[in-house]
């Protein structure tokens, strides 16, 4: 039984994907047509079916490239990784993911985490807590040189005494282990002022800034305490912690929703204000609100994709990039192959810790007393748990199975899966539709670069 292959268009031209493999093929007119005859009709058939349209040397010299890459595995090749037992009961904590404050200084109407408090008060982590964490991290992270600690929030700039604090801490800790951490953080950039932003730089690898794009579509959404908007506030913060941050990993992260469908557009602001990292993701909210993605969205969310791919590549050759979190990827050096079954790892390579030391699979369970796995104090406890997040992977969930995209999204985000369809293990539809839309301009994005590369790019 041979996998399927996944056709599309995209950018000027017709692109190939043995999703096995991995391989990608940039086509002419005739072999993009062929390949829906092929595993159904023989050469003569083919042949007859095409010959009002191209000449039969043609077709015979596509039909035996299309032979040649299915013997040498690049097309329809046979998913070996179906029956493969992946073992993941050596998996150690890799990252943990600190919820330093569950408060904060802006009421933005989509956020999971119920503006900041998660549903359990707010409150800041004291420095004891933050300590045991990162005790749990270094104990639980086996043989691994390198561990993660994502400083989130709520705002974490709330409690940035007790950031630093953790921060030398770990650093400290993780020397008499013959372990590094690196430090992430997010912030929505209200508080970062010189001092702060001047210590971020300096301590951490990567650091997460939120903003939605245009004022006006920032301000509808982000807002104050007092309900004014967070724009103006925030933009100048950000942009001149850009301009400091250079070359070092950072990305500015905007949400969009219902109210602004023309999302590219927001992108596009932001790489025009010199903000060069730029990420902007679909909400995801069940309820039904103004502000809701829905089924009837979904054509004008892949229209405005393939938009926003045009718009890249053009200010490539403009000279003026920008880079888009969802449409960079790699075709050389993909993740293991237990990576590419299971996903994230939410719950046994990583997890979140609330102010209260409770641990949760990841920052987005926080809150639900159901998905609790234990606590810094007592370590994991609800093996049962962590097992269920364990023993996912594409090959349990039927529609992830067949879908052309399974190893590049790994069967999507556990947390969204389940806030929209109460099962971690069943995919969220729409996201699962934009995910695609966002890999094929990816993978677009990435032949185009190396057909550019040899000058054999022609639109």
């Amino acid at each position: 039984m041979h996998s399927i292959i996944h056709k599309f268009r995209q950018l000027g031209m017709n692109i190939v994907l043995d999703p096995v493999s991995g391989a990608i093929h940039v086509v002419d007119d005739l072999t993009y047509e062929l390949l829906d005859l092929y595993l159904d009709n023989d050469f003569d058939m083919i042949c007859d079916l095409l010959k009002d349209k191209y000449a039969e040397s043609d077709i015979k010299e596509a039909y035996d490239e299309i032979e040649s890459l299915r013997q040498k595995g690049l097309l329809y090749s046979e998913d070996v990784y179906k029956d493969i037992e992946v073992s993941r009961k050596d998996s150690v904590i890799k990252a943990i993911c600190l919820n330093v404050a569950h408060d904060c200084n802006l009421r933005c109407s989509y956020c999971f985490a119920s503006t900041g408090d998660f549903k359990g008060g707010r409150k800041l982590m004291p420095y004891e807590v933050g300590k045991k964490a990162i005790d749990f991290l270094i104990k639980n992270s086996g043989n691994r040189k390198i561990v993660e600690v994502d400083f989130f929030g709520g705002e974490p700039l709330l409690n940035f005494d007790v950031v630093k604090k953790l921060v030398d801490y770990g650093r400290e800790e993780a020397k008499k282990y013959g372990k590094t951490i690196k430090y992430t953080i997010t912030t929505n950039g209200v508080l970062l002022d010189e001092e702060k932003a001047t210590y971020i730089n300096e301590n951490f690898s990567n650091v997460v800034l939120s903003l939605d794009g245009r004022k006006e579509i920032n301000d509808a959404m982000r807002k104050r305490i007092d309900g004014s908007g967070s724009y103006d506030v925030i933009f100048p913060k950000i942009k001149n912690f850009v301009l400091k941050r250079g070359n070092k990993e950072h990305y500015v992260r905007g949400t969009f929703t219902a109210k602004n469908l023309d999302f590219s557009e927001d992108v596009l602001h932001l790489a025009d204000m010199g903000i060069r990292e730029i990420s902007v993701e679909p909400v995801v909210e069940k309820e039904d609100t103004d502000y809701t993605l829905k089924q009837e969205h979904l054509e004008k969310i892949l229209k405005e994709y393939d938009k926003l791919a045009e718009k890249y590549v053009e200010r490539m050759e403009d000279d003026r990039p920008f880079s888009f979190y969802h449409f960079k990827i790699s075709l050389d050096n993909g993740p293991c192959i237990k990576k590419r079954l299971q996903g994230c790892g939410a719950g046994f390579e990583y997890a979140a810790v609330t102010p209260d030391g409770e641990i949760y699979p990841c920052h987005q369970f926080v809150g639900n007393d159901s998905f609790k796995l234990g606590s810094v104090y007592t370590g994991i406890e609800n093996k049962e748990l962590q097992e269920e997040f364990m023993e996912s992977d594409i090959y349990k969930r039927e529609e992830c199975s067949k879908c052309w995209a399974r190893f590049y999204c790994s069967g999507g985000c556990f947390a969204n899966n389940y806030n929209i369809n109460e099962d971690i293990n069943k995919p969220y539809e729409l996201s699962c539709e934009m995910q695609k839309k966002r890999f094929e301009c990816a993978i677009a994005i990435k032949a185009y670069e190396m057909l550019k590369e040899n000058n054999i790019y022609e639109k």
